[in-house]
């Protein structure tokens, strides 16, 4: 099988046809590992780790299908399963591949679903950004402080990502790698506290709550 795939992806591959469903698996199992490898790191379980392989993601192409109600139903099964105090949710819609826009309108569909439900009455949702962009001072309602050191640690969490280092595409003129972006990114919004008159820190995660 690995000689197929090796032969697919060097010899036989056309700009923008869809991958075979052995690269699809293959894919998906570097992309597994390296997520349980950053879990593993920060000190994650196994048996907390959960990946949903949603029907729209599973294209073989950068572009993905339109959100479905089996994506959906993923998530709302889930979220039943575990009961969470704190949802995380990606918040960066100017993503280029649209991915993260996707992934919360699943989100945001399934927690129409189970907002009556009396777990949700102690759950808070929580809007993150990445790479891409910051929020807004006036829009922050979390700010978490991050020390040096615990900028390292999520670094070297973020490097356990192999396949995601190199260059990513469609950011313009900024060339700097995910880690560069995001590093740079806590650390200025840290700076802005610190010019706000606020305690100084070596950086800042910042997160807008969502109200269900």
């Amino acid at each position: 099988m690995i000689e197929d795939i090796r032969k697919f992806l060097l010899e036989n591959k056309s700009p923008g046809e869809m991958d075979t469903v052995e690269v699809r698996r293959m894919k998906s199992l570097i992309r597994r590992g390296e997520a349980k490898a950053a879990c593993r790191f920060v000190g994650l379980r196994s048996k907390n780790l959960h990946f949903l392989d949603m029907p729209f993601y599973e294209t073989g192409k950068v572009k993905k299908n339109p959100l479905g109600k089996e994506d959906v139903r993923i998530i709302v099964n889930l979220l039943r399963k575990v009961k969470p105090h704190q949802i995380f949710a990606a918040g960066d819609w100017s993503d280029p591949h649209g991915t993260h826009r996707v992934c919360w309108e699943g989100i945001y569909q399934a927690l129409q679903i189970v907002k009556d439900e009396e777990w949700m009455d102690n759950c808070y949702v929580w809007l993150y950004r990445g790479a891409w962009q910051e929020w807004d001072l006036d829009e922050i309602q979390m700010a978490v402080p991050i020390s040096p050191e615990e900028l390292q640690h999520k670094r070297n969490a973020i490097l356990r990502h192999q396949s995601q280092m190199e260059s990513a595409p469609y950011m313009g003129n900024d060339s700097r790698l995910f880690w560069q972006r995001s590093e740079a990114r806590n650390r200025a919004t840290a700076n802005l506290f610190n010019k706000l008159g606020l305690a100084e820190y070596e950086a800042i995660e910042a997160f807008v709550r969502f109200i269900v």
